[in-house]
């Protein structure tokens, strides 16, 4: 008899881990699915910002940018949007980011790497008609004060 109880409480405490342990795995999976979803949507609301300018409101279009990027990427935006401004301003450029296509690549509920298929229409003095350049980048972004920000891109 005694040999049955302790059997039953084993049997009673590895059913009670391994529930305990299928709850945490799909726990932790929801999350990354949850931050999967919400930094995809912010993605492509970044990638629209940070890659598109208009030379009759660069420093608005640049501003408009800022906003989705932080850490070391919120610098590497502002030196680069620096450089450009005398040439976007004087071939009077015109560039429109689009994202055809976007997907997760890694997911955490504390970062998250998403591919991005971006095509960009650019108009300026030195070209005739619209042309669009097609390009793939990974946004690589963290979640800021309850919103998903741009930490680093990279251009693949």
């Amino acid at each position: 008899m005694r040999t049955r109880i302790v059997v039953l409480a084993v049997a009673t405490v590895l059913c009670g881990a391994l529930a305990g342990a299928a709850w945490y795995d799909t726990d932790r999976a929801d999350r990354r699915t949850a931050a999967g979803n919400e930094a995809l949507n912010a993605a492509t609301a970044a990638t629209a910002a940070l890659f598109s300018y208009d030379y009759r409101s660069f420093d608005a279009s640049v501003a408009n940018g800022k906003q989705f990027a932080t850490g070391p990427f919120a610098q590497e935006y502002a030196e680069t949007t620096a450089s450009l401004r005398e040439s976007v301003r004087k071939e009077q450029a015109v560039v429109r980011a689009e994202v055809s296509a976007a997907g997760v690549v890694t997911a955490a509920p504390d970062r998250v790497e998403i591919l991005l298929y971006v095509n960009q229409y650019r108009r300026n003095l030195n070209i005739t008609g619209e042309k669009v350049d097609q390009n793939r980048v990974v946004l690589t972004l963290v979640p800021v004060d309850g919103t998903w920000k741009v930490v680093a891109a990279t251009a693949i």
